[in-house]
């Protein structure tokens, strides 16, 4: 790991205010951790939208983990001018090893993990904050809603994530696994009077307010998750040692899944939802929580494998050509080519990295005195 270290102009979001004549900057109690989820593409509304509609301080942090050259020219610069710190690895992460490349770094109070591809609305930052204050909670979600139209449709406000146990004949115990999303799905105007701050057992990392001290007692986050079932392990274990989860609907933000739309999008769109990666992280939750393979919530699970390239790649594509659309069986061969190009991808990227005992990666630590430091930094790099 190369780590860079020039000197500080400004290095955080402030807010300075006047107390009996004499101006103060107000610390920032939080550090938002920016990291890729699905797709590169939306970097510069997700970046734009979080300095827009955030007027609490706040450090951050941007894990850019094998973003294309012109993804990556953009965040130096925006890191240059913004003075953001900058960590930069040249292959794509599991979200859980990006985030763990933040989590050392952080000295604030609180941290906040938010995906690439989502917009914030004013005060989201605020509201998390006050709500973790006042309640005491490890963990704030706030209300996320998904698509382009911006808080109208709920994706997630809080639910039920924990493991029970159900005995059986034979006098043994299964122990399998209860989930419930919230109003998913739902108009958000259908609802609104059924919304407020809550306790839940699981949030999602598209956007969570989160403890720092918490990883003191649980570790850093399971990179045995490498694309599904990381946030109901991180909560189970928030819950595990002590601390609480909440709700805060009064926060609102936005999911924006879109269709892949270049080539480093597409790379690594399919290799995050490959059949390898969900399987890999579905045996490692059943192996780590000793939950019985045999529970309809993993045979759901297994049915669905790569459901999500399917649905947000393979179709829209099968669709837009000839003799395409409502075609069944166009689609079914397509997706056994996707299959086998699938398997290839993964592959490929484990015979190149899974030997790694560590990932390497550059950090940037501020903006720096002049450009000509600047320049210079991105030359020894």
């Amino acid at each position: 790991m190369a780590s860079i270290s020039v000197p500080i102009i400004f290095s955080i979001h402030l807010d300075v205010y006047v107390f009996q004549g004499v101006f103060i900057m107000s610390q920032p109690r939080v550090t938002i951790v920016i990291s890729p989820r699905e797709r590169f593409s939306f970097t510069q509304q997700n970046l734009e939208s979080i300095y827009d509609h955030t007027q609490t301080p706040f450090e951050l942090i941007y894990v850019d983990g094998g973003s294309p050259a012109p993804i990556q020219h953009y965040l130096q610069t925006q890191a240059h001018s913004k003075g953001f710190k900058l960590i930069r690895s040249e292959q794509y992460l599991a979200p859980n090893q990006a985030r763990n490349l933040a989590i050392p770094q952080i000295k604030t109070e609180y941290l906040l993990f938010v995906d690439n591809d989502v917009l914030v609305s004013p005060a989201w930052l605020d509201r998390l904050v006050q709500c973790a204050d006042e309640t005491g909670a490890s963990v704030v979600c706030p209300l996320t809603c998904i698509g382009k139209t911006v808080n109208d449709t709920i994706h997630l406000a809080g639910g039920e994530a924990h493991i029970y146990e159900e005995p059986l004949e034979d006098g043994s115990v299964a122990r399998k696994v209860h989930e419930k999303h919230y109003f998913v799905n739902r108009p958000v105007a259908e609802v609104k009077d059924q919304l407020h701050r809550q306790q839940c057992e699981f949030a999602e990392f598209h956007c969570m307010l989160v403890r720092t001290e918490i990883f003191a007692r649980i570790g850093l986050l399971d990179e045995g998750f490498l694309s599904t079932r990381e946030h109901i392990d991180f909560c189970m274990s928030v819950a595990n040692v002590g601390g609480t989860l909440y709700c805060e609907p009064d926060s609102v933000v936005t999911y924006v899944p879109e269709l892949p739309l270049n080539w480093a999008d597409v790379s690594f769109f399919l290799l995050r939802w490959s059949d390898a990666w969900e399987m890999s992280s579905l045996e490692h939750f059943q192996t780590k929580w000793n939950l019985t393979q045999k529970d309809k919530y993993f045979k759901k699970r297994y049915k669905r494998l790569g459901h999500r390239r399917h649905h947000a790649f393979l179709r829209p594509l099968v669709r837009q050509m000839p003799f395409g659309k409502d075609n069944a069986w166009l689609e079914q061969q397509a997706i056994k080519l996707e299959r086998v190009v699938n398997r290839w991808i993964t592959k490929r990227y484990a015979n190149k990295y899974s030997n790694q005992t560590s990932i390497p990666h550059d950090v940037i630590d501020s903006i720096y005195a002049t450009d000509t430091e600047y320049e210079l930094v991105k030359a020894r790099r």
